[in-house]
């Protein structure tokens, strides 16, 4: 946040809490003021009556003031209405000074306890302080004046008016005071929360580091098993394939068709068996440097590894594929393996999800100037725009619990981001959603 919007938005809250300040001493006020009377009733009772009605007539200002204060204009003016509200009681307390003892009126105390409350208790501005002081002593002074005895005894006048001057004084610097260190809280508070808010960045970018690793490790796993079952299931694989073309050559199965088709049958599965743990092998094994520099390898080969190894979701999905004749690319293959195969099961799941009718899946390949561009096209229920702007955020999921950890897309996009393109999903919703990339090219 920079200096300029900290203090805009400093003065935002200021101002709210100037008025919520404003609004609890204007009810202060007004208990004051009317438990005053007490005080005319032991000091003045001769004036008891003329200074009730005095006071009731500020009390009802000082509600007027607060209704005003409740509402949108309020917030605008809040410093000149609690200036307003805070010189009504002052005027009074002048008022009775006149009335009464001028000099020598207990009264003159209330005006110094309303010029301290603005320094300490209320959130005022400098400004409004030094003004609110200035205005309280011309309210004394003329009030001492206007008294038949005038400023006499002069003394006590000199004192009194030394005792405003002093509490003036006192009351502006805790204001400035008070000033600075709601700046400086309100600064501390603000420097805690972008602290908080760059942990919660960081403690978000740890766990999905942490996500990353446990797949790395989960794929390492399937790597070593997968190597292994390699070593251990070709040799038999291969004996099976090298007896079954033996086999093929006897005159018995050219002589029976029947014999012959079984033979094909067991050729294909085992080829099939095959072609799964070489596949398997491609997706989870990677040799150290694989990732740093990228091999040619072509998309076509990637993109059948992937269809068939989600050949078991993909039984009632009719695909239709369209390829250029080149698609060589750089890159990882494993990697590029398991985004498709990701996007793949991703497509299945909601048209299985939705019921839809012949379901189907348009891979649509072009090679345009050095980018490999490819798109998988549903023709599901769509993705509702609110979550089609979110499908590539970490943790996000529209499956139920234990269905998902709302990873996969967020790995793809950083894969393909890492082959220096973009993963773009669009969807028309209730007819198709289509997930889209590129990868570069051998010069």
């Amino acid at each position: 946040m920079t200096s300029i919007s900290r203090h805009a938005c400093y003065q935002s809250e200021l101002a709210d809490f100037r008025r919520t300040f404003s609004r609890g001493g204007a009810y202060t006020a007004i208990a004051l003021v009317i438990l005053g009377a007490g005080l005319d009733y032991g000091q003045y009772p001769e004036h008891q009556m003329s200074f009730a009605l005095a006071r009731g007539v500020v009390a009802l200002l000082i509600v007027g003031i607060i209704v005003v204060l409740c509402s949108t204009l309020g917030r605008r003016f809040t410093s000149w209405l609690t200036l307003t509200w805070l010189l009504l009681p002052q005027v009074m307390i002048a008022w009775m000074i006149a009335r009464t003892d001028g000099v020598q009126s207990s009264y003159y105390v209330g005006l110094n306890l309303a010029i301290f409350a603005s320094g300490i208790a209320l959130p005022f501005g400098l400004w409004q302080n030094v003004v609110f002081g200035i205005a309280s002593y011309l309210l004394y002074a003329a009030a001492c004046l206007l008294n038949p005895h005038g400023i006499e005894p002069v003394s006590s006048f000199f004192v009194h008016s030394l005792f405003l001057f002093l509490t003036a004084m006192a009351s502006s610097a805790y204001t400035f005071l008070n000033e600075r260190a709601r700046f400086m809280l309100f600064n501390l508070k603000a420097e805690v929360s972008e602290k908080n808010a760059e942990l919660e960045s960081i403690n978000r970018r740890l766990v999905e580091i942490q996500d990353q690793l446990l797949q790395q490790e989960k794929m390492a796993s399937i790597g070593m098993l997968t190597a292994g079952l390699l070593h251990e299931v070709n040799n038999p694989v291969n004996f099976c394939l090298m007896a079954i073309e033996v086999a093929l050559q006897e005159p018995e199965s050219s002589q029976s068709e029947a014999l012959k088709e079984c033979l094909v049958d067991a050729r294909h599965g085992m080829l099939r068996i095959k072609h799964i743990v070489s596949d398997l092998k491609t997706f989870a094994y990677r040799k150290p440097g694989d990732d740093e520099d990228g091999m040619p390898f072509l998309f076509e080969k990637a993109l059948n590894s992937s269809l068939r190894l989600t050949a078991h979701e993909l039984k009632r999905i009719k695909i239709v594929q369209t390829l250029p004749d080149d698609t060589l690319v750089i890159g990882d293959e494993a990697a590029i393996v398991g985004v498709l195969i990701n996007l793949l099961s991703n497509a299945v799941q909601a048209m299985q999800k939705d019921d839809t009718p012949d379901p189907t899946i348009d891979v649509t390949v072009q090679r345009i100037a050095n980018r490999l561009h490819v798109r998988l096209r549903d023709n599901g229920p769509g993705i509702p725009p609110e979550n089609l702007a979110r499908v590539f955020e970490p943790f996000f999921t529209t499956r139920g619990v234990g269905q998902g950890l709302g990873l996969g897309l967020a790995i793809s996009y950083a894969i393909i981001e890492r082959h220096g393109g973009r993963l773009v999903a669009k969807s028309d919703l209730g007819r198709w959603t289509e997930f889209g990339f590129d990868l570069p090219c051998p010069e």
